[in-house]
């Protein structure tokens, strides 16, 4: 991992979006969105690989509003709409011109949301994409506790209410339920990253915002909006999106590329950043993405 990279503020729906840079800072731009309650620091691993593969790419990773350091937008509900207009904003005026976009987790759906509004890069790639329910993946029952875990947080006071949110022994348990890797180091780490980083967020309401949007939306919605230029990453053992939804999904994009991680579940940034990295070069180079 390389040292942290310089890092830019771009002026977006009245906040300034704190953004992280790698790679050629005059390349052509590929933007990372994160995933739910995480940060750049998610998709650290990732980038790094990818700028290290693509010579002339300048790879930007913001942290969205409410999360990390970009403050939430004042005034405004924290929904898949606000995400997408904020998305396309923080596009044209990070990297006009050609762009492409990659979306981890609720970031694939964010992602999805931008390209129905509007947004048309170059090429998109979505890893862990949330191609079904919530409530009907393999873990449905743990889905389903996360949300009266929520709103339970709801109830609470401020203070209260993060500290239920953010307590170490539930971070834990859910890190040790999303890693799939045997390797105990790389495990180590995982848990370490979710320990520092997981709970970064602006305020309760935000959160518990953000959340009702990630559960209540599948990219599947908007599978008409994503061209064919696009690259699909599954994990084998994802958690929250079987491999048979990541399959339709790509059947509903004439096109699309789906790439299977083997062993893999719903952190493919962590345990095969790698490996990704490589799929995302080829197709990177690839110009159209294509089928294949």
């Amino acid at each position: 991992m390389t040292a942290a990279p310089p890092d830019l503020v771009i002026e977006t729906l009245g906040i300034g979006t704190r953004t992280w840079q790698y790679g050629d800072p005059d390349g052509s731009v590929l933007v990372l969105v994160h995933g739910f309650r995480g940060d750049h620091h998610g998709l650290e691993k990732l980038a790094s690989a990818i700028a290290a593969r693509r010579p002339g790419l300048k790879v930007l990773v913001p942290d969205l509003p409410g999360f990390g350091a970009t403050p939430a937008v004042p005034g405004r509900p924290h929904d898949l709409e606000l995400y997408g207009e904020w998305l396309r904003l923080f596009a044209a005026r990070a990297a006009p011109g050609s762009t492409g976009v990659l979306g981890h987790s609720f970031g694939s759906l964010v992602v999805a949301n931008a390209l129905a509004g509007g947004l048309d890069p170059d090429s998109v790639i979505l890893v862990n994409p949330i191609s079904s329910p919530a409530l009907e993946g393999p873990q449905a029952l743990l889905t389903a506790l996360a949300t009266l875990y929520y709103r339970a947080a709801e109830a609470l006071p401020e203070r209260a209410a993060r500290g239920l949110l953010g307590h170490p022994l539930i971070v834990r348990a859910m890190s040790a339920v999303m890693a799939k890797t045997g390797d105990r180091e790389l495990r180590a780490w995982i848990h370490d990253q979710h320990g520092r980083y997981f709970s970064s967020f602006a305020d309760t309401t935000t959160l518990l915002e953000a959340f009702r949007a990630s559960v209540s939306h599948t990219v599947g919605e908007y599978a008409a909006s994503l061209p064919a230029e696009t690259l699909l990453i599954a994990g084998d053992r994802d958690d929250i999106t079987p491999l048979t939804a990541q399959l339709d999904l790509q059947h509903r994009v004439p096109g699309s590329r789906l790439r299977i991680a083997p062993g893999v579940g719903h952190l493919i940034h962590y345990e095969a950043a790698e490996d990704a990295a490589d799929e995302i070069t080829v197709f990177l180079r690839a110009g159209s993405g294509g089928a294949g």
